[in-house]
């Protein structure tokens, strides 16, 4: 990806600083095309986030549905003050995917002085906003704001760490499982690498559970999933322009046992094309567009991904249904 990296003269009210690696229009394009070029076709999750895609989500997590938000704030309030013994005083602690402040503001809520907390995301008003939450939340922690793609390699900026202790990576949700479980160790392996021999993650890892609860979490009553992923064609018809009948796509989401991973896909109900940029790409009936994998785990499984890339699970707290998890990696 190409990054124009930067630190703004206009830092937002309340923040320390603001730090741009900024995703290029061209690279939404470049990924685009590549991914409508594949058989099958697919586009990568990532792109669900401009600002009507992270409120989609917000909406999602809201869900009866969705068990994951709701179970793992429970988690954080219930074993805060485990975490925080574990993690220590005057923490820096940066966020992947900051989405909205009601996880942050649970771990910092636990932690014993907690020092900085740097908020990272790759859609720019989501994360602007989030941190500006989050600082007038915590008025005594240093707040910094960078808008990047974490699942590339990231820069931190020269502003964060200042005290000098190792810092803590905080992943909530299940965007781990974005990513298959090769990608999820290379991802860690990124990860152990910019955090440094002394540094921590703690990550929310979703469980393998009963395929019915997958399959209503994913694909929610209200109709927010489907809005969530239909945005992409959204997204594509306003920045691209390109030439779609939204419309004539559905939101299809279902567990896939054999690999153990949700997928969702945008449906075509008939043969079409989406044109753009001087690219044309056929659908048949019933093709699909690939948008996203949510891979599910059983402890074991995530523990040796995690072993095998720098990462030691030091300590694991799961909800009564083993519906979810909070796990604590140290490096090794």
């Amino acid at each position: 990806m190409n990054l124009l990296s930067k630190t703004t003269n206009a830092v937002p009210d309340g923040l320390a600083y603001f730090v741009d690696q900024i995703p290029e229009q061209s690279d939404f394009l470049a990924e685009v095309i590549s991914g409508l070029s594949q058989s099958p076709k697919s586009i990568p999750p990532k792109f669900f986030y401009d600002e009507t895609g992270s409120y989609l989500f917000n909406k999602i997590c809201e869900t009866p549905e969705y068990y994951v938000t709701r179970t793992e704030i429970a988690l954080l309030n219930n074993n805060g003050t485990e975490i925080s013994a574990l993690i220590g005083t005057a923490s820096n602690v940066m966020e992947y995917g900051c989405g909205s402040s009601l996880k942050i503001n649970a771990l910092l809520s636990a932690l014993h002085e907690p020092a900085e907390y740097l908020a990272i995301d790759i859609s720019h008003e989501h994360l602007i906003q989030t941190a500006k939450s989050v600082a007038k939340t915590f008025p005594a922690v240093k707040v910094g704001a960078l808008c990047a793609d974490f699942m590339e390699i990231v820069d931190l900026p020269k502003e964060f760490g200042v005290t000098g202790k190792a810092p803590l990576l905080f992943f909530p949700g299940s965007t781990i499982g974005n990513q298959t479980p090769g990608e999820a160790g290379q991802f860690l392996g990124r990860v152990r690498n910019l955090l440094g021999a002394n540094g921590s993650i703690l990550i929310g890892v979703d469980l393998k559970k009963d395929k019915n609860i997958l399959n209503r979490a994913y694909d929610d009553a209200e109709g927010f999933t489907a809005a969530f992923n239909l945005n992409l064609l959204k997204r594509m018809k306003n920045e691209l322009k390109a030439e779609v009948d939204v419309g004539s796509f559905y939101h299809l989401a279902f567990f896939n046992e054999q690999q153990s991973r949700v997928e969702m896909h945008l449906v075509s109900k008939r043969a079409q094309t989406i044109t753009f940029e001087g690219s044309t790409f056929e659908f048949l009936p019933d093709e699909t567009i690939h948008t996203e994998n949510s891979y599910k785990y059983s402890l074991k499984e995530f523990s040796k991904i995690a072993e095998n890339n720098g990462f030691t699970v030091r300590k694991t707290w799961t909800d009564q249904n083993k519906l979810f998890s909070i796990q604590y990696l140290v490096s090794v």
